[in-house]
């Protein structure tokens, strides 16, 4: 769906909403205070976040499910109504959210509160070396800003603030409340911190090999270094000399594992894996988490303390 037929379609339907919104505004008004705020977010550690702060005080749901890519998503017209009569619409960032930028701009003149949560977080981008084919001892660098910021759990503090804070300005009446869940929450956030810290502090192997670049904020946080097969912004193959020279690096650094993402195919690594001899190993970027594991405790801090002992057998 290119850009304009989004925007048409967008208009069209929040244009809709806001007329129907608006004519049972008075009638739905006192249901509406009595359960709260309605906030719509867009991927897994936005909802948790959020949820995490906004507690009893409204409901909250998240757009993408377990297994969508937040990059190429295209909302539904469906997505677009819950939006336009939502009371607030979260996002990490344009450089995550690709799509939501084109959402934002027919939003303009609705009520809808808009919060970005890694607004205030210094991004960086990732170079990207790629070979240019019509001249191969030349070389050209990619420059992609990586969005992966919620891996980072200092950052994911931040993120936690910006929701508490914008929220208790639309909603006044509950912003004590929203203080003390966003404290509560940093407060096993920052043990989160504190864990890895611990762990890795005195370590003296501090590269750790992926197969797709997605923790570059969690290596920097720690010290540690991420070497990663494929770039962010990559779809293509594997080189056999990236694979050669990878395969070389993890034999005479003694590298015990190789890791990939939950979420995404394990070709690559499975490969590299036999052939260096090493543990094939998962680290979860955590774009998303089922309806049925959350419901078994699965969450954020879960996954993170899982990967925080896979990372042990690498960082030593």
């Amino acid at each position: 769906m290119n850009h304009l037929k989004l925007k048409k379609l967008v208009l069209i339907f929040v244009m809709t909403m806001l007329v129907l919104v608006g004519c049972n505004k008075e009638e739905g008004a006192a249901n509406d205070e009595s359960n709260g705020i309605t906030v719509i977010t867009t991927f897994y550690p936005v909802f948790e976040f959020t949820s995490q702060v906004v507690g009893e005080n409204g409901t909250v749901s998240s757009l993408l499910s377990a297994g969508q890519d937040s990059h190429s998503y295209e909302p539904t017209p469906k997505d677009l109504a819950a939006i336009a009569e939502a009371d607030v619409f979260i996002y990490s960032s344009e450089y995550m959210e690709t799509w939501v930028p084109d959402v934002l701009s027919t939003l303009e003149d609705s009520d809808v509160l808009v919060i970005e949560a890694a607004e205030d977080i210094p991004f960086y981008e990732n170079v990207e070396e790629a070979h240019n084919h019509e001249h191969e001892e030349e070389h050209e660098h990619n420059h992609a800003v990586d969005p992966h910021v919620w891996l980072d759990p200092v950052f994911a503090q931040e993120m936690v603030s910006k929701i508490a804070t914008e929220l208790s300005s639309l909603d006044n009446e509950n912003a004590g409340s929203y203080e003390i869940n966003a404290n509560e929450y940093k407060q096993k956030l920052q043990q989160l911190n504190d864990d890895y810290e611990t762990a890795f502090s005195s370590a003296e192997h501090r590269i750790f090999v992926v197969q797709h670049a997605a923790f570059g904020y969690l290596a920097r946080r720690y010290q540690l270094e991420e070497l990663a097969v494929s770039s962010l912004t990559s779809g293509q193959e594997v080189s056999p000399s990236k694979m050669a020279e990878i395969g070389t690096f993890i034999k005479e650094n003694e590298v015990k594992a190789i890791y990939y993402q939950d979420s995404a195919n394990s070709k690559i690594a499975e490969t590299l894996a036999s052939e260096t001899d090493v543990d094939l190993e998962v680290l979860s970027a955590l774009e998303g988490i089922t309806e049925s594991d959350q419901e078994q405790g699965i969450d954020y801090l879960y996954v993170m303390k899982e990967n925080l002992e896979a990372l042990k057998k690498t960082i030593r």
